[in-house]
Order: C-alpha cells, then sequence, then structure tokens
C-alpha cells in the first residue's frame, strides 16, 4: 500500500484588534512593565472585546481566509477540529460553530481539550485520519480566548495570556513531507498545580465559586516551569535524536509561548541557536493552543519546502509533546 503522509497545505490565524499593554495592565494590578518583562518577557497581548464575542469570532474569519487561500470549496472540507480550552458552549462545538459560518455542510466537526498542548495532539489525531485514505481535507484550528478564563486581580497570571487562534490546512501527500513523527505524554501529577477549578461537572457554578474566582487560571508557577522546561527539553531531544537530526539538520524550533524564561532554557537545553528559533510571546502572550500556530503563521513567509521543523508544547493535565514534520511548500 502506498505511504500517505498528513502535510499543512495552508496557514492562517486571527488576532483581536484591542492591545492590552502592561502600562495599562499596571493601572489594573499591582505590577509594573519591568517586573512583567523580567518575569514572563510579555510586552502586550491581544484581547478579545465586546458581549457575546466567544472564540468562533476568530476562528470564523480564520477558516474562511484558510478556505480562500488554499483554493478550498466548503463542500471538500472532510473534517474541522477545533483544539481549545474556550469554546463558545460546552456544546455545541466550536468547529461546529465554525464550519456552519463558513458553509462547510459536508464535515464532521468536534473540539478537543488539551489546554497549551492542543495543537501537537492535534495534528497527531489529523495524521492518523489522513492516513486511513478516506480522508483528503481536514481543517485544524487551535486557540483560545484566555481572557474569558484570567482573573485581572490576580497578579501572578493575568500578565500571562491572550487572545488567537491558528487554523491549518492538512492533506494527503505521497512525498516524504509532512508530519514525520510525535511524541505525546500526559501526567495527572498536574491536577492540582494548574486547573481551573469551577465551571464542571465536579464544581458547577454557582455564586460562591463566582465570587471566589473559580473559573479562572490558577497555576502553582515554580512546579509548571520545573515541569515545562525539563518535559519540552526532552521530548525535543528525543525527536531529533530518534530521527537522526543534528543540530544543524534543524531549520526551526517553534516552542509554546508561555513564558520567555521557559523558552529560555528549553533553547539551552536542545542546544540550538537562538535564531532557528521562533519566539513572539512578547507581542501575543500566552495564547495556550494558539501560540505554536501563531508561530507559523507569522514565519510562513520565511519557511521552505522540506524544511526540518520541531514543535513542542506544555500544558495542563500535565500533557505536552513534540511533532517532527517538513514544512509542505515554500513561504507565500
Amino acid at each position: 500500500m502506498r505511504q500517505l503522509n498528513a502535510v499543512i497545505t495552508g496557514i492562517t490565524a486571527k488576532v483581536p484588534d484591542y492591545i492590552l499593554t502592561n502600562e495599562e495592565l499596571a493601572t489594573m494590578v499591582d505590577t509594573s512593565d519591568d517586573w512583567i518583562m523580567t518575569r514572563v518577557g510579555i510586552k502586550e497581548r491581544r484581547i478579545l472585546k465586546g458581549e457575546q464575542q466567544g472564540i468562533s469570532v476568530l476562528g470564523t474569519p480564520a477558516v474562511k481566509e484558510l478556505l480562500e487561500k488554499t483554493n478550498t470549496a466548503p463542500q471538500e472540507v472532510d473534517v474541522v477540529i477545533f483544539a481549545t480550552s474556550t469554546p463558545d458552549h460546552f456544546f455545541p462545538s466550536a468547529a461546529s460553530i465554525v464550519a456552519e459560518n463558513n458553509g462547510i455542510k459536508n464535515a464532521f466537526c468536534f473540539d478537543m481539550e488539551v489546554a497549551c498542548s492542543g495543537f501537537v495532539y492535534g495534528l497527531e489525531i489529523c495524521n492518523g485520519l489522513i492516513q486511513t485514505g478516506k480522508y483528503k481535507k481536514i481543517i485544524l484550528l487551535a486557540g483560545d480566548k484566555m481572557s474569558s478564563i484570567t482573573n485581572y486581580k490576580d497578579r501572578t497570571t493575568c500578565p500571562l495570556f491572550g487572545d488567537a487562534v491558528g487554523a491549518v490546512m492538512i492533506e494527503p501527500t505521497e512525498e516524504n513531507i509532512g508530519i514525520i513523527d510525535a511524541e505525546l505524554h500526559s501526567d495527572g501529577v498536574g491536577y492540582q498545580p494548574l486547573q481551573m477549578k469551577a465551571g464542571g461537572s465536579k464544581f458547577p457554578a454557582t455564586h460562591e465559586t463566582v465570587e471566589n474566582a473559580e473559573h479562572t487560571v490558577h497555576q502553582d508557577g515554580k512546579v509548571v516551569f520545573k515541569h515545562a522546561v525539563s518535559r519540552m527539553a526532552e521530548v525535543s531531544l528525543n525527536i531529533m535524536e530518534r530521527n537522526n537530526l543534528s543540530i544543524d539538520d534543524v531549520n526551526w524550533l517553534v516552542p509554546h509561548q508561555a513564558n520567555m524564561r521557559i523558552i529560555d532554557a528549553t533553547i539551552d537545553r536542545t542546544g540550538l541557536p537562538r535564531e532557528k528559533v521562533m519566539i513572539n510571546i512578547e507581542r501575543y502572550g500566552n495564547t495556550s493552543a494558539g501560540t505554536i500556530p501563531l508561530c507559523l503563521w507569522e514565519w510562513e513567509p520565511k519557511l521552505k519546502k522540506r524544511d526540518n521543523i520541531i514543535l513542542v508544547a506544555f500544558g495542563a493535565g500535565f500533557s505536552w509533546g513534540g511533532v517532527y514534520l517538513k514544512w509542505g511548500y515554500d513561504g507565500k
């Protein structure tokens, strides 16, 4: 049988217009530009403002542009997957809303929730679907409206997060390009250190959960930092070793943009030169599942067909993983 690889054939992203700067944050909570830049390396982040503005507000135009960019008719799309922790609703899925808004009627659609690891997990799922031979065009969206679950009275977490969505078209190819390898992990030890306590079936919404800000992100920064650095570097090195990739062979490393210190530590442990690492956290902050596609979208003009790219992420769960892919086309 012929070997099918899943390859990214197009990428788009959408970010809100509103820019929340460190200076504005300093009027909301006890912080400063120097404090934030020193600890997390974020200067500004994009925030989706307005009433009834769910993540589909960003996902819908991202997919519209993706269809146009890849010359794809809505009826050609087989699958729509949305990796997000902040869907418009528990149900229906954000994927189905975005599909409907774009006239996509022949696809099955679902959301998946792996927090910041959503994009790399999603790529492995898409790879498996493509390799069945049944599906020709899959849209993978990844991103979050983190501002909707951020406590702007908590100086330790509110500087971290922003809103964004990335979207990729994934298609089959018989060329030796696309998704070559993946390594994914989970460890439930992360249950307490990184979570949104309320809003699910264990702690449904009550006046008390709202008053106690239990519908927002809570994390033990030191624990998360320790695990994120070791796991992201470990996965990157494992993928390089398993695929016989030297430092010279890797064209780009794309780490999840959680914290500049985590990115720096990952770079140091892998030994890759900084000029081969995509970094845009200073301007967008941590958009959870959206950070990696947001980087790929910004760097797209520089990418060349067959570039060796390693994507690596770490998120709640704990969840983490990496994907090795060969880029599918010359930058547009």
